[in-house]
């Protein structure tokens, strides 16, 4: 009996072990598809069309965390690690509801690039034809996450990259490397792995369904919505704001020293995909230890961050920087390293409070220090653009996510406090206990922790309680 209890708890750690590996490994795949696009478009099109790509990139990411807010982020914080069948009900809605967004963002960019002129618009022509596809792939990694199946979601990115080697090939050959066709060249690879995803699955997306969903998380879904697109937008307002204070090639100078810091973007993204699931795991089983977890996830990716820029800052000027960027490119990034990985520590230390708030369900306190982080990068880099170009505004960045750090620790310290999830540490310490936010999530197992439905579709999407849950 003892053997099995040891044999029960060493499983845990490797368990747990297996799943960032897998996110690291899916975030490698990703990462290596859009790095390849970037630094193919760097190379062959000049620092001003790729400005003009920057723009379209940075619009993408703004749809994309929208669509994260209201269809994946609820799935994680509510429906990680629950029963298969409950898993596909719930995922049909959460792609259901990824492709009517990327629907209604492709018809405004659609329509934003029928209003510009010159480089943009043959950018934001492609993005509106892609981004239904590149939403629902995106969907599709999310969900497998969330069932603890990393390894699929690993498959859906390689057939992306994958795919995306052959059409790049036929482009070269019939000289066709405008902006347009290499995005869509790029977003054709995507809607591919979206079509994969359903075999993977075995469920169908159910559009119909979106607004279903959107309604009975709302509580979440709409905060996490507002949350995500103040910080994106946050970037897009500053890329856009940057093209018109400095030029456009200095949008691609500040993209170019973004691609340079991308392999550890790669580690940075990959932990992100699990932090979430893990510290509802956590709080579930463990609730006294999330403070350290959150600790270590901010410091140790923080830590990584400074290691990744002092490699940059030495090994670029021996050559690395010609080749990745070219002879004028690299000098005018190798700048920007330095604040750059400033600015980076600061997103690190961010991460791992995020983790914990959302792990608490404290979408309100969330969303709050979103908002004041995200006023102070825009104002920040903006300033910063103004007076410095594209120097002045990595600056600004740097400042900005390093004050927004002692923003979200500071929010992440009063939800615990008032949390009855985490347990009274001694009396007096943490102020009056059972005084917890009204947007907490009930003190029951995450999977249970859903608003009340009714009817069929409720007891549908309702995940049945597991007994002998395990980490």
């Amino acid at each position: 009996m003892a053997n099995r209890f040891t044999a029960k708890i060493g499983a845990v750690p490797r368990r747990v072990a297996q799943r960032f590996g897998w996110g690291l490994a899916d975030q490698a795949m990703s990462s290596l598809s859009n790095a390849a696009m970037s630094f193919y478009v760097a190379r062959e099109l000049g620092a001003s069309r790729f400005g003009a790509f920057s723009l379209a990139y940075v619009t993408y990411s703004f749809m994309l965390t929208a669509s994260r807010g209201l269809a994946t982020d609820p799935m994680l914080v509510r429906f990680s690690g629950v029963n298969p069948a409950a898993w596909r009900r719930v995922t049909a809605r959460t792609t259901g509801t990824a492709l009517v967004v990327g629907l209604i963002a492709g018809t405004a960019a659609l329509a934003a690039a029928a209003a510009l002129h010159g480089g943009p618009r043959p950018a934001f022509l492609a993005l509106g034809l892609i981004l239904p596809g590149l939403l629902v792939q995106d969907s599709w990694r999310y969900s497998f996450f969330a069932l603890g199946q990393g390894s699929k979601a690993f498959i859906n990115d390689t057939v992306w990259t994958v795919g995306l080697v052959p059409l790049l090939l036929v482009l070269r050959i019939l000289h066709q490397n405008s902006v347009f066709w290499l995005m869509m060249a790029w977003g054709g690879a995507a809607a591919l792995a979206a079509c994969v995803g359903p075999f993977q699955a075995r469920v169908i997306p159910r559009p119909s369904l979106g607004w279903q969903w959107v309604v009975r998380h709302r509580d979440l879904g709409l905060r996490y919505l507002f949350e995500n697109t103040a910080n994106s937008g946050a970037g897009q307002l500053r890329t856009y704001g940057l093209s018109f204070i400095a030029g456009l090639a200095a949008v691609g100078y500040v993209q170019a020293a973004g691609l340079l810091m991308g392999p550890f973007q790669v580690i940075f993204l990959g932990i992100s995909l699990v932090t979430v699931p893990e510290a509802a795991r956590i709080l579930r089983h463990s609730p006294r230890h999330l403070r350290l977890y959150c600790v270590l996830v901010g410091v140790g990716l923080a830590t990584l961050g400074v290691a990744w820029g002092s490699l940059m800052l030495i090994l670029l000027p021996k050559g690395l920087g010609n080749v990745l960027l070219g002879a004028h490119l690299w000098r005018q990034a190798y700048r920007l390293v330095l604040p750059s990985t400033l600015s980076i520590v600061g997103y690190c230390l961010i991460a791992g409070a995020t983790a914990g708030l959302h792990a608490l369900g404290a979408a309100k306190a969330s969303l709050r220090a979103m908002i004041i982080s995200s006023v102070m990068y825009l104002s920040f880099t903006l300033t910063g653009a103004y007076l410095g170009g594209a120097v002045g505004t990595v600056r600004g960045a740097a400042l900005a996510t390093c004050s927004g750090a002692v923003v979200w620790w500071w929010h992440l310290r009063v939800a615990m406090r008032d949390s009855d999830k985490i347990p009274a540490r001694g009396p007096g310490r943490f102020g009056r206990r059972g005084s917890g936010p009204r947007d907490a999530v009930p003190a029951v197992p995450a999977e249970v922790a859903v608003p009340a439905l009714s009817g069929a579709a409720g007891a549908a999407e309702r995940p049945a309680p597991r007994p002998g849950d395990r980490a």
